[in-house]
């Protein structure tokens, strides 16, 4: 959301999820969206 914000956007669409095991007993979550600017 900071990132967006600092590129200007107010919104961000199309939001998912992925995670990824990286070793046992932990966990990488990623979160992605396109950022836009709502009028």
């Amino acid at each position: 959301i900071r990132q967006a914000a600092d590129m200007g956007a107010n919104a961000v669409i199309n939001v998912r999820f992925s995670t990824s095991s990286v070793a046992q007993g932990a966990a990488e979550l990623y979160a992605y969206g396109t950022a836009v600017r709502v009028e």
